[in-house]
This record gives structure tokens, C-alpha cells and sequence, in this order.
């Protein structure tokens, strides 16, 4: 049942809303920040390809426990505590990636981080789902894809000024030390306010409730949504968790059957197809696709800088059209449009040839696999970009939402980790065909799935989801 929130505190949501995505920009920039030390760090730890790559790729391992615990944690000590662990866990990254003295313990730093974008990758957008009224929950959640892509751009001109001022990223700069090391360091300032602005914000009324506090539940919906609204709401809520037990790992299963619901199946479905789509290789290697088919190295930072532009605008008509028609219709539309422009793209690679190892295009062909590519990235980013994490913020019931969240958030890492690890590979032995024609059928086929498997969550209060 819909219900209306005309006495809603629009400022207070506001304010929590803000607060909460400064952990998506956390995840954007902590992502993104390692692109610019790749240099400093060979020469720091004397490391070879394959040690760099795991310093590299390190991070992802420690994203899919921090959903996974985040998830889990969260139902124990609340959202805001775990997204305070969060916060420290960065600036504890923050400062360890750049101080350290040796691969390992940089490795140690960056899973530190990992652990903290894991936990706000899920955690950002179901606190947010928990205290917004559902005719806005959509695109008020959807600010989080936005603040992860402002992240990763803030990160990557934060490394361009530094690597400018001291001449490049391996030369000293303040203070005797390297830039690239400074590249970590300037984090310290977001997580920091990050930590500072979460103190402010209230609990999740759903997770106070559910810790029998209802006088302080009631209260955070007083505060949000009006005296009137509020006692109603916490009944509706204490209804919806059926409350002979706390929440736990085992209500995934069904109570009759005992296999894992359906709704979970789902969660997991929708975070593994996220990232089969190839996204993450044109974020992490976007520089080397396209110097692979031919553009110069300046071009591909252009091309990267473009890319970013149309994933920022996509997400707004994301956030205009999420509540208007729903949460399914956007990623059907982003599964057909990431399909044909995925197979246009193999298609323009299968022309062209090998020349002393570079791949090269004609003229059409590399236009068409260029206009492909960025309109790609705007289907993404109008759907599975900021619709999926909406979506597990708020498709599952009360009772397992943080047990959901950990076990899709944990897929979604671990799918991240397999794509990210695979490109080069595949680069290597099936080529660029190869590899854009399997995220073209990922793509196709996930528009199956969408169709088949998802229920539309547009305008439903939380307390009316089923699973």
C-alpha cells in the first residue's frame, strides 16, 4: 500500500541524503585514486606486472567482505554505526596506502579500503531507502551513483593537479614525500568529514524497531515525517518484521521448503548482471581499450573524460524518470540499449586488423565503435548504474534487507573482482570481439531476467515488500 508523506521534513532528508552519499563519493574516489600511483608504486615496492596488478586489484577483494559483514553488521549495531566504522576504515586506508613502506603493507591499506567502500556500496543507499517517503525513495537513492562517479572524476583531477605540481606522480612534493602518495592522502579530507557529518544524522527507524526501541524509532519519525504518520508507521513496521526473532543469515531460507527465496535469487541476479555487462572494463581500462584499437594515449584520456561526462548526465535523467515510470522499465531499457551497443562495438572490432600487435580500424569502423561505446555508457548509467543498488536498498523485506544486502553486495564484489581480473585475459587469447560479444550476451540475456524475475518497487513501502 502506498502511503503519502505530506508532512514530510524535506530539509532533515535532504541533509541525511547528503550525508549518506559522501560514502558514494568515498567509493568513487577510493576507486579511483589508485589509477594515478601505478607508477609510483612499481618503483616504490620494486615490484613486477603481476604484483602491481594485485596492489591494484587488491582493493575489490576487501569490497565483497565489507558488503558481506556490512550487511550482516548493520542489523546487529545499526546502519549508522556500521557506516561510522565505515568512515574510520577510510581515513585509516587513506593514510596507510600513502605512508606504506612495502607491498604488503600497502596491500593491508587498500583491503582496509576496500572493506569501506564494500560497506557503503550497500549500506548508503538502504539507509537512505529507510528514511525517505517512497514516492521520492528512487531518485533520492539514486544520488548515490551520481556522488561514486563525481568520486572517481574528483580523484582523477585530484591525481592530474598533483602529478602537475611536483612534476609527476613519482617526484617529491610536500614535505619530502612522493605525489602519488599525497594521491591517498588528499582522501583524508572527505573521509574525515564523512565520519564528522554522520554524528549528526539519526538512525534507521526500520533497524531501531527492530531492536524493540520504539520510542526512539518514533521519534526519528517524528522528526522526518510528523507526529500522525509516525505512530502508524512504527506498527506498520513491527507487522512487517514479525519480530519472534532478530534478523539472521537463516531467514534467507524459506521457513517451508528450506532453499533460498526467490527474492535473494533475485538480489544476487541483479548484482552479478551489473557488472557482466563490462562496465568496470571501460572504468578501469578505458585508457588501454581504446589505445588498443588505435587512439593515442591523449586521445583515450579525452575519450575517458567524455565517458564520464554522459555517465554524469545519464544518471540524472535516471534520477528524473525513476519514480515516474519505475524501477524495471529503466533496466529493460538499459538491457536492450547495452546489448546493440555492445554488439556494434564487437562487430567494429571483428573488421579491423592486427598491425605490429595494435589493433586497427577503418575510419567507420572506429567511429561506430567510439559513438557505441559512449552511448553504452549512457544506457548503463540511466539504468543498472543507479537502479540495481536502489533496487537492493529497498526490494526486500524488513526482516532479511541486511542479510540480502550482504549476500548480493558480496556478489556484486566478487563479480567486480572476476571482470576486472578476466579483461586482460581475454584482451590477450579470445580479443576485444571476444570479450564485447560475451558482454553483449550478458547483456541480452539479462534482459530476460529483468522481465521474468523482477517485480516492479516503484511507490511501495518498505513494509510491503515481499519475499
Amino acid at each position: 500500500m502506498t502511503e503519502t508523506h505530506g508532512s514530510a521534513n524535506m530539509a532533515l532528508i535532504s541533509a541525511i541524503v547528503a550525508v549518506a552519499t559522501i560514502g558514494g563519493f568515498l567509493f568513487g574516489f577510493d576507486s579511483g585514486v589508485i589509477n594515478g600511483t601505478v607508477d609510483g608504486l612499481r618503483i616504490a615496492f620494486n615490484s613486477d606486472e603481476v604484483g602491481t596488478g594485485f596492489n591494484v586489484a587488491s582493493m575489490l577483494l576487501g569490497c565483497a567482505l565489507g558488503a558481506f559483514v556490512a550487511g550482516r553488521l548493520a542489523d546487529v549495531i545499526g546502519r549508522k554505526r556500521t557506516l561510522l566504522i565505515a568512515a574510520v576504515f577510510f581515513i585509516v586506508s587513506a593514510w596507510g596506502s600513502g605512508i606504506a613502506g612495502s607491498s604488503t603493507e600497502f596491500v593491508i591499506a587498500r583491503i582496509i579500503g576496500g572493506l569501506a567502500v564494500g560497506a557503503a556500496s550497500v549500506l548508503a543507499p538502504a539507509y537512505i531507502s529507510e528514511v525517505t517517503p517512497a514516492h521520492l525513495r528512487g531518485r533520492l537513492s539514486s544520488v548515490q551513483q551520481i556522488m561514486i562517479i563525481i568520486g572517481l572524476t574528483a580523484a582523477f583531477l585530484s591525481n592530474y593537479l598533483l602529478a602537475e605540481f611536483a612534476g609527476s606522480s613519482t617526484q617529491q612534493f610536500w614535505m619530502g614525500y612522493e605525489a602519488w602518495r599525497w594521491m591517498f592522502w588528499i582522501e583524508l579530507v572527505p573521509a574525515t568529514i564523512f565520519l564528522l557529518a554522520l554524528l549528526a544524522i539519526p538512525e534507521s527507524p526500520r533497524f531501531l524497531v527492530s531492536k524493540e526501541r520504539k520510542a526512539e524509532a518514533q521519534n526519528v519519525l517524528e522528526r522526518l515525517f510528523g507526529g500522525a504518520f509516525a505512530a502508524r508507521k512504527v506498527g506498520d513496521i513491527e507487522q512487517s518484521l514479525a519480530s519472534d526473532h532478530q534478523p539472521r543469515l537463516s531467514d534467507l531460507l524459506d521457513r517451508n521448503s528450506g532453499k533460498i527465496r526467490t527474492i535473494v535469487w533475485v538480489g544476487i541476479g541483479l548484482a552479478v548482471f551489473q557488472q557482466l555487462v563490462g562496465i568496470n572494463v571501460v572504468f578501469y581500462y578505458g585508457a588501454v581499450l581504446w589505445q588498443a584499437v588505435g587512439f593515442s594515449e591523449s586521445d583515450a584520456l579525452k575519450i575517458n573524460i567524455l565517458s564520464g561526462s554522459i555517465s554524469i548526465a545519464a544518471c540524472l535523467a535516471a534520477i528524473a524518470l525513476i519514480d515516474r515510470i519505475g524501477r524495471k522499465p529503466l533496466l529493460l531499457i538499459g538491457s536492450i540499449g547495452m546489448a546493440v551497443t555492445l554488439a556494434i562495438m564487437a562487430f567494429s572490432f571483428m573488421s579491423g586488423s592486427l598491425v605490429d600487435g595494435t589493433l586497427e580500424l577503418s575510419d567507420g569502423a572506429g567511429l561506430a565503435a567510439l559513438v557505441a561505446a559512449n552511448v553504452y555508457v549512457a544506457f548503463f548509467n540511466f539504468s543498472w548504474g543507479p537502479v540495481m543498488w536502489v533496487m537492493l536498498g529497498e526490494m526486500f523485506p524488513n526482516q532479511i534487507r541486511g542479510s540480502g544486502l550482504a549476500v548480493s553486495g558480496f556478489a556484486q564484489w566478487i563479480a567486480n573482482f572476476g571482470i576486472t581480473m578476466t579483461f586482460p585475459i581475454m584482451l590477450a587469447t579470445i580479443g576485444l570481439t571476444g570479450a564485447y560479444g560475451f558482454y553483449a550476451l550478458s547483456a541480452a540475456i539479462s534482459v530476460f531476467f529483468v522481465w521474468a524475475m523482477v517485480r516492479e518497487t516503484r511507490g511501495k513501502e518498505l513494509e510491503d515488500m515481499e519475499g
